[in-house]
């Protein structure tokens, strides 16, 4: 597997944006290596499908220069993957002739840009800019989700049952009937759900319930 051969790959800080190629011309990952680094974020450079699937999966914003024709897994192949496992990571699609089905299937399957060789540097940039913008968007929106799924793990099992009945709109005293205990238990309970997910209203409290369909209850 190929990967660039400064010594500092690897260690880059996590907020540091990388820039994937994955391309078995090695004049193509050279010239790019240059032009990423210029730009100010790091490249990993790989010579094929398969050793860009053995690497680590990165926690800073990233994406993918991605050349649809390589040995072994294509292009199109191995942006299926991607869409499964690393799903906060854009593809842009480069290719040395027009192929108009493979621009199609790759832009319906999610490719940020397809440029067709040759094109210029600022082309490149600009994708490679919004890719990286939108890279960072799905981070941010996995981070806010994963730390409300914290916060409703802290929840108690009764805690989770008022919760549950109370964003669906009943009313404490039908919660308490619902659940066969007092009213001053069910106010008690929903005010540690309040507190637990750091809900700022009722409203709030809806909307985070909303997020969390799939959530198991706990014992």
């Amino acid at each position: 597997m190929e990967k660039n051969v400064d010594a500092n790959v690897g260690t880059s800080p996590v907020s540091l944006p990388v820039v994937y190629v994955v391309d078995d011309d090695i004049s193509v990952r050279e010239s790019l290596e240059l032009l990423i680094r210029t730009a100010g974020w790091q490249p990993e450079l790989f010579a094929s499908a398969q050793d860009f699937l053995c690497c680590p999966k990165c926690t800073s914003p990233s994406c993918i220069i991605l050349d649809v024709k390589l040995p072994g897994l294509n292009g199109l192949d191995l942006q299926k993957q991607v869409a499964v496992d690393r799903s906060d990571m854009p593809i842009i699609f480069i290719s040395g002739y027009g192929d108009v089905p493979s621009t199609v299937q790759a832009m319906k399957a999610g490719a940020v840009e397809f440029l067709t060789k040759p094109f210029s540097e600022e082309t490149l940039l600009n994708a490679i800019r919004h890719a990286l913008e939108r890279s960072q968007s799905v981070l941010a929106e996995q981070a806010a989700l994963q730390d409300l799924r914290n916060r409703f793990d802290l929840l108690s099992r009764r805690e989770r049952e008022v919760m549950t009945l109370v964003v669906r709109g009943l009313l404490n005293k039908q919660v308490a009937f619902e659940l066969g205990i007092s009213e001053i238990t069910v106010k008690a309970h929903r005010g540690r759900v309040m507190e637990k997910m750091e809900a700022r209203s009722f409203a709030d409290l809806v909307m985070m319930a909303a997020k969390l369909p799939a959530t198991p209850t706990k014992d």
